[in-house]
């Protein structure tokens, strides 16, 4: 099945969104030491840049960086990746840095990329997300994700959910 690739840059009325480049490296790997249990490099950070620039260059998905308009400094990330999902149905990932919490960037990056990844041709997206993550699960409530089941790893559950392709302006609401 062949799929159109993602725009390059999305804007929203607050942010611009672009695809992530090695330079990164810094702002992420202070975002995935935020995360905790593990500090992370630059080096590891850019590593992890190829490889989502990898998945973009093969299937047309991938991640962009969040940044205010007229501002290059990052906030965080909103992906599509393969993750527990498939190219298919990808999964819709973000997470942003500590400072950018609570302003709604989340849900409105989140926003566009789903209208976009619709716009490829896609008719279903996933998330996962680990029950104790109640501002993931409330933004994805907001972007009309439905829970769709619960699995386990060694980690705990993790609660899938799922949004449908929908009629209307570029298929998010």
């Amino acid at each position: 099945m062949e799929f159109r690739a993602l725009p390059r840059e999305l804007v929203t009325e607050r942010l611009v969104l672009v695809p992530q480049q090695a330079s990164d490296g810094e702002w992420l790997a202070e975002l995935f030491t935020a995360r905790g249990g593990a500090v992370f490099s630059a080096a590891d950070a850019r590593e992890r840049v190829a490889a989502i620039l990898a998945l973009e260059a093969e299937h047309g998905i991938g991640a962009r960086v969040l940044r205010l308009r007229g501002s290059a400094v990052a906030l965080g990330y909103v992906a599509l990746v393969v993750g527990r999902s498939s190219v298919v149905e990808p999964e819709l990932a973000y997470e942003l840095l500590p400072v950018a919490h609570g302003r709604g960037y989340a849900t409105e990056a989140s926003r566009e990329l789903l209208a976009a990844a619709f716009g490829t041709g896609r008719s279903r997206v996933w998330s996962t997300v680990r029950p104790w993550n109640v501002a993931s699960l409330r933004v994805l409530e907001k972007l009309g994700f439905r829970r769709d089941r619960v699995t386990r790893d060694d980690a705990g559950e993790i609660v899938w959910l799922a949004r449908e392709v929908s009629e209307g302006a570029g298929g998010v609401s």
